[in-house]
């Protein structure tokens, strides 16, 4: 299942954002990818370490734990880095899928799931959708500086090549509670038709059968 979140990042945080990376050193984002997708890899990736680096990331990482919405749906156990991507003009990610296993033996993570957030306004730069293949469907994502998409991270995707302007994003991989992306989806709806319920009952009969279902399939299924 693919989750667009509009709005993880406030105009605030965004100001904050977009001149550091501005003055941010960059390296070939290709140093980062494995021997395969290291050929098709055409971007350029923030300098980890560095103090813009640390102040943006934090920013992100802030973010991404605040949003109620990312923490319901993704379940999240373990989270990577913040990295930060940037494409120019020509540059370009081709169809890859992202390395099961991230980090290493004293922090690695199983790579469920991963997240775009998106830190260029849309309209200033042509090209660079993400495109994501599942169940043979083809779909692009283009979205609003400060909105984030998750998506499982064993699909194919790339990015389109960009042919005007900069796009710049910054991506987080997510090992969740709930490994299986199916049980994921169905915790998902069953919360939001909790909130359904909630709003049009209040707490019913019906909100506390939903929310006891919800609660004991998660224990069922999570993996602690």
């Amino acid at each position: 299942m693919i989750y667009c979140f509009p709005a993880i990042l406030n105009s605030g945080e965004l100001a904050a954002i977009q001149p550091k990376l501005q003055g941010a050193s960059f390296i070939d984002g290709a140093d980062s990818a494995g021997w395969s997708a290291r050929e098709v890899k055409r971007n350029l990736q923030v300098t980890a370490g560095t103090p813009e680096y640390e102040q943006i990331a934090r920013i992100v990482r802030e973010a991404f734990m605040r949003s109620g919405e990312l923490q319901t749906a993704l379940l999240p156990a373990s989270a990577t880095s913040v990295l930060f991507n940037r494409y120019q003009q020509g540059m370009e990610y081709g169809p890859h899928v992202d390395s099961p296993i991230m980090g290493n033996m004293s922090n690695a993570i199983r790579s469920d799931i991963a997240i775009t957030i998106f830190l260029s306004d849309p309209r200033s730069y042509d090209g660079g959708e993400l495109t994501v293949l599942m169940n043979g469907i083809s779909s692009q994502f283009k979205l609003e500086a400060g909105a984030a998409i998750a998506y499982p991270a064993n699909t194919l995707h790339h990015v389109t090549p960009v042919t005007r302007g900069v796009r710049d994003a910054a991506i987080i991989w997510v090992q969740s509670q709930i490994r299986d992306p199916a049980q994921r989806e169905i915790l998902w709806d069953m919360e939001n038709a909790k909130r359904l319920t909630f709003s049009r009952e209040g707490k019913s009969p019906s909100f506390d059968l939903i929310s006891k279902s919800r609660a004991n399939l998660v224990r069922m299924w999570a993996e602690t």
